[in-house]
Formats: structure tokens, C-alpha cells, sequence
């Protein structure tokens, strides 16, 4: 039973290879940083949300355990990004999070164990994913997704059946036991979705991280592997009209996770992928201290 258990899948949802962007490496992205970009970006608080900082933070990392951190409930934010290309449209990075949905979970999908284990309870919508997709101007032409945690994937109720999603190519197949209990909750709000469509990532050439994407084709915004969290999670590196700004996903959910180098607890699935991932991408700002940085769950 307990091998049947840590072989269920993330999700069974059909996947398909994405057309999209071009792979590329660390010194043709970072080149690129100096300049600003065409892309707007408009970072929106969906919802606020409490949690476990165990399952947020390592508490037993070094840091935390000097720190003298213990468990605690810890507020935290449910964050969707919208990004407008002047050729190629609007995408939304993650979901944010469905007023239908919050208001009888259990119809999709979130049955009474996942209600209970997520503290739905203390979820409060700010800014549904209805709203969201009202305030964009035109049709969105995609998702992409950090990766298949039900919190990332709670507006896919308000998201057009037929808007293309893309995800890490590992993300669908990772396996565990966790999965046993969530992949039924996934399959349902993916359920009217197209085919997940999963990066191409190759190597980096400069070894800096497992592989980029250039998403247009145009320099102004990169997917980057960081496996870690899970097996497919992804971080965005964008040119805004500002400047650039690194989306880390879950690989750092907290502020002081990405202040003291420690990747999240309970939540992630391999510590050492996560903190390895966690700093390159820290590698990557001080590399570029000009890269505005914006975390998981918090500001």
C-alpha cells in the first residue's frame, strides 16, 4: 500500500510538449538585464491566508534553529501576477484565487481533509481571479504556472476552458504520498483545461541554473528551472518598463527565508534541490542588484 501511495502522481491531466519560447542560458538572459524592457507587470494580492510557518520556512535549517524559531500561524498572501506583451498579449503567472470556488470548496474538488489541512478557514479573498481577468484589457493568451500546489491552481474555476496553461516538464509526474490525498482536487479544477503544456528546458550552458526559456523570443521574459519545491517549479525573470523582476514561485515563500538563505519546511519536497535553487536565484540578484525581487507568499 505505502509503494502504491508514493508512486501517485501530481496530476493525470493530459500534457503535451509547449512550442513555446526557446531555450537559452544564464549569459545571454543576464546580458539582457541592463535595459528595460517591453513587458507591464501588475502584481496583484488575490487573497490573504495564514498557514504554518513549518511548512513555510526549514525550521530545522541552521538559520531558523539560531534564529530560535518555533511553529507559529504566519500570514501570508496568495499573489497573481499579470503581465501584458505588446505582441503577444496578456498571461497571467498562477491563478490567484476563485470566488466560486472559496465559497463551496468541496463542489470543486476540495474535499473536507484538504479544507481542513490548507486553513481555508482563514483564506480571504482581496482580489478574486474574476475580477482579475475583468481588469484585463483583452483575452488572455496563457497561464503560466509555478507549479500544481492547489494554492497556485485555485481560480482555474473563473479561467476560459480553452486558455492554454504551461507548466515545468517534471511537474505532472512527480510523485508521493502528499499527492494521494490532493491529485483528485487537482485533476477536477484542471479538468476543462487544455493539455498542460511543458517546457523544453536544456542545460544552461553556464551551469548557473538547470535550464532557461526564452519564453517570445525576445529577451523579455525568461522561465527558469528550480526544482526543489517540486520536481517542475519554475521562477520568471522579467523586463519590465521599470526594470527587471525575478518571480522566485515557492522556492523562497517568505521574507525572511530569502533574507537568511532558507528554503520553505513542511511544504517542499526536496530540501536540497530547494535550497540549492534558492541560491542561484540569490546568486542571480547579486549579480544584478537592480532585479526587483517579489516572493512566494509574502511582500
Amino acid at each position: 500500500m505505502l509503494v502504491l501511495l508514493q508512486g501517485c502522481m501530481t496530476t493525470s491531466h493530459p500534457t503535451a510538449r509547449s512550442g513555446l519560447g526557446i531555450s537559452t542560458g544564464s549569459d545571454a538572459m543576464e546580458q539582457r538585464l541592463e535595459q528595460p524592457g517591453p513587458i507591464r507587470l501588475e502584481s496583484i494580492d488575490s487573497a490573504d491566508w495564514q498557514g504554518p510557518l513549518s511548512g513555510m520556512l526549514n525550521l530545522d535549517s541552521p538559520a531558523a534553529r539560531e534564529a530560535g524559531l518555533t511553529d507559529r500561524s504566519e500570514p501570508t498572501h496568495i499573489y497573481v501576477y499579470l503581465l501584458t506583451h505588446p505582441k503577444f498579449g496578456h498571461y497571467l503567472i498562477d491563478t490567484g484565487v476563485s470566488e466560486t470556488l472559496l465559497a463551496d470548496p468541496g463542489k470543486e474538488g476540495l474535499n473536507w481533509l484538504i479544507r481542513k489541512v490548507m486553513h481555508l478557514d482563514h483564506m480571504h479573498i482581496k482580489t478574486g481571479t474574476g475580477e482579475i481577468l475583468q481588469q484585463a484589457d483583452g483575452e488572455l493568451s496563457g497561464i503560466f504556472l509555478s507549479h500544481l500546489h492547489l494554492d497556485h491552481i485555485m481560480g482555474m474555476t473563473d479561467i476560459p476552458a480553452h486558455i492554454p496553461l504551461y507548466a515545468g516538464s517534471a511537474e505532472p509526474v512527480q510523485t508521493g504520498i502528499k499527492n494521494f490525498f490532493t491529485r483528485n482536487a487537482t485533476d477536477q479544477l484542471l479538468e476543462k483545461m487544455p493539455p498542460l503544456q511543458l517546457w523544453q528546458f536544456q542545460p544552461d550552458p553556464q551551469h548557473r541554473f538547470e535550464g532557461i526559456m526564452d519564453v517570445f523570443g525576445d529577451g523579455s521574459l525568461f522561465v527558469i528551472s528550480v526544482p526543489g519545491h517540486t520536481a517542475g517549479s519554475t521562477a520568471f525573470l522579467i523586463r519590465t518598463t521599470h526594470g527587471p523582476v525575478l518571480l522566485s514561485g515557492d522556492t523562497c515563500i517568505t521574507r525572511w527565508g530569502w533574507e537568511h538563505a532558507t528554503e520553505p519546511g513542511d511544504f517542499t519536497s526536496d530540501h536540497a534541490e530547494n535550497l540549492k535553487n534558492l541560491q542561484r536565484l540569490q546568486a542571480l540578484v547579486a549579480r544584478h542588484p537592480q532585479i526587483e525581487v517579489h516572493l512566494g507568499h509574502q511582500p
